[in-house]
């Protein structure tokens, strides 16, 4: 199947869906299982909300889960006057006609209609009147639709779908302005890239038999189409902001790893047995259409979490910290990468995203400027004298410092003062990290030295001896 030509032909009107970037997904896979092409267009005649930065953030996002392209995307605005070149062609042959009905006349007889209960649709008027031509008015341009018979898409998805003729009308192909509509823009352009397959949601299946008219009407080769069914929320509806992130930016920002991320929606509404985690290479090699199903997938972000958090103990740590460094909010020199690298193993078995990893790796760059409420229970007078003590073993173990010999050090302190070893962890936890949940306080002690060490801890003993508890 290496005759195979894909498209993914999202529209910068606003911040890209997560739904639209699994439709790319799958296009791509498809493209690459097959040892074909995908192709990259740009649907931007909405000129109103249409943006140069949102066409940027699709680029970023595409090549941020590296789903590439195989040729110079196509700008469909580019291309107005071949779609205008199309529609005349059609009033040419017949297969269209002029249409001089004004929108005021529509509206009236779209309201009459409605008001007597009935389902409306244009009654072809300009169309089986030969209605001639109005000085003072600019007309569109319609399509003959087929009145009589069926239309049944072969989807590769859904199946076979037929659909009556009865139920289409002539759909507008060129505006009254001149401007073409999306439904002739699209046909026209996925003709002209040569596109052999086309994969979209299947809320566009409704779209695929008008498209399928004008094909007929430019008696050109009709693509096959696969519709797949939307993703909807845990709450069945479909899927929105409210949701939590929508946008395929929201993943990025909320420190979620391209790898989990294209796992997690190859796995949305897609089956290979009971296979979980998911290779790139793995998902180019099995992907098909025929395992897609046919219903609705509904975002878990939960089992997000889960695959996010997966990638992230698997990744090599020098990765993982260039991940994270967009994330950090400083410039790390030797010494902070260096200290980071080293307490990588530990941050990373608790981490859920890379915002969690950066920030709960500045234990290691940064003393803390508050302390969490809960800090307060280990800041009492005797755990305060106890951090004292801690800091005249840390003097005392000065550079030859060990996690193992400072743990049996304060471990001995603890049985001598009575009390269990967690009760001064945690005190030096809150001091070292300003909350109460770290990685080992003896690892963080090693890494960032005894000095380090003792000035936080100092500053902890002054802040709860001046702060009423």
């Amino acid at each position: 199947m290496a005759g195979v030509r894909v498209r993914f032909a999202p529209s910068p009107t606003g911040a890209l869906h997560i739904g639209s970037v699994r439709t790319a997904l799958f296009n791509w896979l498809y493209a690459r299982h097959c040892g074909g092409q995908f192709l990259l267009r740009i649907e931007d005649t909405d000129k109103e909300r249409s943006t140069k930065e949102n066409t940027e953030a699709i680029f970023k996002i595409l090549r941020w889960l590296r789903i590439d392209w195989d040729e110079e995307p196509v700008t469909q605005s580019e291309r107005i006057d071949r779609h205008r070149e199309v529609a005349l062609e059609l009033l040419k042959s017949g297969n269209a006609y002029y249409c001089y009905c004004t929108q005021e006349e529509l509206a009236q007889k779209k309201e009459i209609t409605i008001k007597a209960g009935g389902s409306y649709s244009y009654d072809r008027k300009c169309r089986d009147t030969g209605m001639q031509h109005r000085p003072d008015t600019k007309p569109v341009i319609r399509l003959k639709t087929q009145i009589t018979g069926t239309t049944t898409v072969n989807d590769m998805i859904q199946g076979d779908v037929t659909i009556d003729h009865s139920r289409l009308d002539d759909l507008v192909l060129l505006r009254s302005d001149g401007s073409p509509t999306y439904m002739l823009s699209v046909v026209v352009d996925d003709h002209d890239m040569g596109i052999t397959h086309v994969i979209r949601g299947d809320d566009h299946l409704t779209n695929t038999f008008r498209q399928i008219q004008i094909y007929k009407a430019c008696n050109w080769r009709i693509p096959q189409f696969g519709h797949i069914p939307l993703i909807y929320g845990p709450d069945g509806a479909k899927l929105s902001k409210r949701h939590g992130a929508a946008s395929a930016n929201d993943y990025y920002s909320l420190g979620y790893l391209p790898s989990a991320l294209l796992n997690y929606l190859v796995r949305l509404g897609w089956s290979h047995g009971d296979d979980e985690i998911i290779s790139r290479e793995q998902a180019i090699e099995w992907f098909d259409l025929t395992n897609v199903g046919k219903s609705p997938s509904r975002f878990d972000m939960a089992k997000l979490q889960n695959l996010n958090s997966h990638y992230i103990r698997q990744m090599a740590n020098d990765s993982l910290l260039d991940y994270m460094e967009p994330f950090l909010g400083l410039q790390l020199d030797e010494d902070k990468r260096g200290k980071i690298l080293r307490g990588m193993n530990s941050l990373k078995e608790r981490a859920k995203t890379i915002v969690d990893l950066a920030n709960s790796s500045k234990i290691y760059t940064e003393s803390p400027v508050a302390y969490a409420s809960e800090c307060a229970k280990y800041a009492t007078s005797k755990h305060l004298e106890l951090l004292r003590a801690v800091c005249e073993i840390l003097g005392s173990h000065s550079s030859q410092i060990t996690e193992e010999s400072l743990q049996q050090d304060i471990r001995d302190m603890a049985a001598a003062a009575g009390i269990k070893l967690v009760e001064i962890a945690q005190a030096l936890r809150g001091a070292l990290c300003g909350r109460l949940v770290s990685p080992s306080v003896f690892e963080i002690i090693a890494i960032i030295g005894w000095q380090e060490a003792t000035k936080r801890i100092e500053n902890y003993i002054r802040h709860f001896n001046v702060t009423p508890r």
